[in-house]
């Protein structure tokens, strides 16, 4: 059994709105086990014999399925999210900041969503730090109080990067790698 973190794509924003409790009921008929929730925002940690690919597979139809909408999520290892937590460079708790860390299931469209944040230039030019963790995933910072007028923040909204990308604050990415560790 590996065990693997599960982040779902507009939860609780913009209409769909789901509870956790409702989303473990519909997980249950699943191969995963110890399937916990973590947060409002669509966080949740299992183990699963099933390759992760599977497990997006089977969990997105259920999503599809028990909720009615378009679902996507990014699987993620266990081992692999405390990766890219010990890989951010940025602060988890700021006065001035918040560091975020945007996953992706598609490496082409992280690629591009890289290229464009760093076209945007420094934040010391009104741009945006950023930097790249691996293939699924980017770190970034955003102005406290400022992150949804974040210049990066808008092109991450843009309806084209939807069905791949999700964007955690690094403080929730903590919460999950410590949830998936206890399993």
């Amino acid at each position: 059994m590996d065990s693997y973190a599960v982040f779902l794509r507009g939860v609780n924003v913009g209409g769909i709105n789901i509870k956790m409790a409702d989303l473990r009921t519909a997980l249950s008929g699943l191969p995963f086990e110890g399937v916990k929730t973590l947060l409002a925002s669509g966080n949740v940690v299992l183990r699963s014999g099933l390759a992760a690919p599977d497990v997006k597979q089977q969990f997105e139809k259920c999503l599809r399925g028990s909720f009615g909408y378009d679902a996507w999520v990014v699987v993620l290892s266990g081992a692999r999210v405390a990766e890219l937590v010990a890989a951010c460079p940025y602060p988890p708790d700021d006065r001035s900041t918040h560091s975020y860390i945007t996953l992706s299931s598609d490496t082409a469209v992280l690629d591009e969503l890289f290229d464009a944040g760093s076209a945007l230039g420094s934040a010391a030019d009104g741009g945006v730090d950023l930097e790249r963790l691996g293939p699924e995933a980017i770190a970034w910072l955003a102005p406290a109080g400022g992150t949804l007028d974040s210049p990066f923040s808008k092109i991450t909204a843009k309806a084209r990067y939807k069905a791949a990308t999700t964007t955690r604050n690094l403080r929730t990415m903590i919460k999950v790698r410590d949830a998936v560790g206890g399993l």
